[in-house]
């Protein structure tokens, strides 16, 4: 079937690859025309993975309407803070019953609305909605290395629907009835990315990465209950499977954006070296949206966001948190 792509990032360009490994025609939606141009002529991403030699059976295109046309399924991999915009404009385009899902992760400003909230708000008919989440650096996927994901869905149609689309012998797809729960778990493990760069970046070591991970762990599955999520979705691929991936890789661009500010660096920097966004900077603004509203403590998220946007001094974090009571391990989540 013609399945539409809409973002030519390296996520974008993977999940373009999977679809068209699996006999699928893809129409891929790029903001750029040096993409649009390079893929059709030369089959590769000058941008993203370009080393990479993508099917012919990607055809690049800067109109939306061209590759929408005719699709029976639309894969949005575009920045977080841009799911509104996608969204408006889809809906002028796209009709009822459309299946799409939604494979960026990050939680809208303002609103602390997930995107398939945005998405069933501007376009309607949620029941076709879903979001696919997990440890999936697009660097090795493209590659064929194994991999896994999981596909959310309100609707188990849907679901297998995606999980079907997506199933290759190297992408195990997964699927889960706990949209909220992986939406979140998506957003927050790029937060404690950030933590665990910053705590190499200082000189720490495994200890501290582990320390971080773990506390991590323990603050998104607070925030997963307190929205209305499964506690036991954060033990899953989407989260702590994500969460290993996205703390533990070189290929991690929050990871590397927390060991960046550890040598002084800024976000401008980082947007500039890699032309990539680290969503977990974006993430650690507007999941304090949804803590404040369901009034759930987050610590690590905290301090991240302080250094990130608030002036926080980096030699002041660790002794913030260290100085924090003590408690029982799992306080906040009974």
């Amino acid at each position: 079937m013609k399945v539409a792509v809409i973002g030519a990032g390296s996520w974008g360009t993977t999940l373009a690859q999977v679809l068209a490994t699996n006999g699928h025609e893809v129409s891929l939606w790029a903001r750029k025309p040096e993409v649009v141009a390079g893929i059709n002529e030369k089959h590769r991403n000058p941008r993203y993975l370009s080393d990479s030699l993508l099917s012919e059976n990607i055809v690049a295109t800067l109109s939306y309407d061209e590759a929408l046309a005719g699709a029976r399924a639309a894969v949005v991999v575009t920045p977080s803070n841009l799911m509104r915009e996608v969204a408006k404009t889809l809906s002028d385009i796209v009709d009822a019953n459309l299946p799409i899902i939604c494979c960026s992760k990050g939680i809208e400003g303002g609103s602390g609305l997930r995107s398939t909230e945005i998405f069933a708000l501007e376009l309607g008919n949620a029941e076709r909605l879903a979001v696919l989440s997990g440890p999936n650096h697009a660097e090795e996927i493209i590659r064929g290395l194994p991999s896994a994901t999981v596909i959310a869905a309100a609707s188990p149609v849907t679901a297998g629907f995606f999980q079907d689309l997506f199933a290759a012998d190297t992408f195990r797809t997964y699927v889960s009835d706990d949209v909220c729960g992986v939406e979140i778990c998506a957003a927050f493990k790029n937060i404690i990315a950030i933590a665990v760069g910053l705590s190499f970046g200082l000189g720490f070591g495994d200890n501290t990465a582990a320390l971080l991970m773990t506390r991590g762990l323990a603050e998104m599955g607070r925030l997963v209950l307190a929205c209305g999520g499964q506690t036991i979705t954060c033990m899953g691929l989407a989260g702590a499977g994500d969460l290993i991936a996205t703390c533990t890789s070189a290929h991690s661009r929050n990871r590397s954006f927390g060991e960046m500010l550890a040598l002084g660096k800024t976000i401008e920097d980082f947007n500039s070296a890699t032309h990539m966004v680290a969503e977990g900077a974006l993430a650690c603004k507007t999941i304090k949206t949804l803590a404040d509203r369901y009034g759930v403590e987050l610590p690590i998220t905290n301090m991240v966001r302080g250094v990130v946007w608030e002036g926080l001094r980096i030699d002041d974090a660790a002794p913030a948190l260290a100085s924090r009571p003590l408690t029982t391990e799992f306080w906040g989540m009974e």
